[in-house]
Parts: C-alpha cells; structure tokens; sequence
C-alpha cells in the first residue's frame, strides 16, 4: 500500500511547481530512491527533462525520457507518460492529470499541485479516486 503526499503550492505558477518537482526528484535520487516522474506528454516529459539539467547549479541528477526502455545505469531518474518499469515504482512524482497506472504497486506517490483551479481540481479528483481505494492520504502546504 503506497504512502500517498500531495503538496500544495501558494502559487499558481507552472514553473514554480515544476522547480519544486525537480527539488523532490533530487532529495529522492540522492537518498537512493528509484524515481519516475509521471507526465502527460511527451512535451510535459521534455520540458522537465530540461529543467532538470539547469535547475540548480552544480546539481547533477541522472535522468532521462522513458521509452519502454529500462536505462542501463541503475537508479536513472525515468521520466514518461506511460507505466513505470516495476523497479521505478518506489518513488512517482505525478505531474499527470490522472492517477498513476496500478498505483497500488508504488511505495509512494508524491502529488504536486500548484494553487491554479484547474490543477486543483484534478488533484481533488485523485484524491478522491485515492481516498475510495482505501489509502490514507497526508497533505502538505508548502
């Protein structure tokens, strides 16, 4: 049964929520956690695999797309609109409008949700479809 987070941000800014993301991805890699980052798109998926090349100075975070391909490194960062290889499943960020695919499986999900109406009620969507599974949900107001 996964541990369930969302965060909320006090802005309704994209980049504000997407430099938070790349903030957990970092904390996440470098406790030795597997790390996917759920998207929409693959436009979604490129922007925040740029960002997670110049989001900090100095940082270095192995990342890349995801394309049904399991990376030859251990513990790359995957990011992708589709399923998570099992192993990858320790950790999902969902930037994604929906739930992550056989969420049940993941030992954690990590929701970041920005202040805007539209991501908000999206988040409210999952919540509930989480809620209604049976997991307990904490809530984090940044």
């Amino acid at each position: 049964m996964p541990d369930i987070t969302f965060y909320v941000l006090p802005s309704e800014s994209t980049a504000e929520r997407y430099q938070f993301t790349c903030k957990l991805v970092e904390k996440a890699y470098r406790s030795g956690v597997y790390v996917y980052v759920l998207t929409d798109s693959l436009e979604q998926s490129k922007l925040l695999d740029d960002l997670l090349w110049t989001f900090r100075p100095g940082s270095f975070i192995p990342h890349q797309l995801y394309t049904d391909n399991v990376p030859a490194i251990e513990n790359t960062v995957l990011i992708g609109a589709s399923n998570p290889p099992p192993q990858w499943s320790q950790a999902i960020i969902n930037l994604s409008s929906q739930c992550p695919p056989n969420f049940q499986q993941a030992e954690r999900i990590l929701e970041i949700l920005d202040n805007s109406e539209e991501t908000k009620t999206l988040g409210r969507n999952r919540y509930r479809h989480y809620q209604q599974a049976g997991f307990e949900i904490a809530t984090e107001k940044m």
